[in-house]
């Protein structure tokens, strides 16, 4: 009896997720994503935790979006709580794609400050898209504790979560420009120009702010 070609195509798309060549990697997950299938989920979910190549991680994390929420979502909600940071990073990044709000519960406060660099850029970028409204205000704060934190990237990621939230952030950035500490004020200083004039960078930004708090002052005109 033969197999229909469907089953034939899904069997050999299951199979190329764990193929030793990148090239093969990616036309799976693609195949996966055009032709969604439920068989699909878990080894998309499972192979998100361990790829090492980003596009192929973008691949798999389309082909995720193509598949119904309902039955994705519960799934990746399992990830973010893995002991693995990769697993948790790209399972918060594919919620942020898919954009369901049912998941804000699990943008938890310990996600938001995750150990790992990966995870908490991402956890920042998932609780700007899933935030209910009204709780703008709120999340800035919980982002504002993390200002000051890591290298240039992870300093531009969050700037750009706070931005994201609007002028809801300005009373909590107002607050960390008063911070004891050099690096959140410099941080916010420089979150609140990126706000105000985006065209910037921010490397500008971080140098205007560093010369305004070497100035001894961090309030700006306008």
């Amino acid at each position: 009896m033969t197999m229909p070609k469907q089953d034939t195509d899904t069997i050999r798309a299951l199979q190329g997720l764990a193929d030793s060549r990148s090239s093969v990697r990616l036309r799976a997950a693609l195949a996966a994503g055009t032709t969604p299938d439920p068989r699909f989920i878990d080894k998309l979910i499972e192979r998100c935790a361990s790829e090492p190549e980003f596009s192929v991680r973008e691949m798999l994390t389309w082909a995720l979006t193509r598949h119904s929420a309902s039955m994705t979502v519960p799934v990746l909600l399992n990830e973010v709580r893995s002991e693995r940071a990769q697993a948790r990073s790209q399972a918060l990044h594919t919620l942020s794609k898919i954009g369901d709000r049912q998941a804000w519960p699990a943008i938890t406060r310990e996600l938001l400050s995750d150990a790992d660099d990966e995870v908490v850029r991402s956890a920042w970028r998932a609780a700007v898209v899933l935030v209910p409204e009204g709780e703008e205000p709120a999340l800035a704060g919980v982002l504002a504790t993390q200002l000051g934190r890591g290298a240039r990237e992870t300093q531009l990621s969050l700037s750009r979560a706070l931005i994201g939230l609007g002028e809801a952030i300005m009373p909590t950035l107002r607050a960390a420009m008063a911070d004891l500490d050099p690096r959140v004020r410099r941080h916010a200083v420089a979150t609140e120009r990126l706000l105000r004039n985006p065209d910037d960078g921010f490397e500008f930004a971080i140098e205007e702010a560093k010369r305004i708090m070497a100035l001894g002052t961090t309030s700006q005109e306008g």
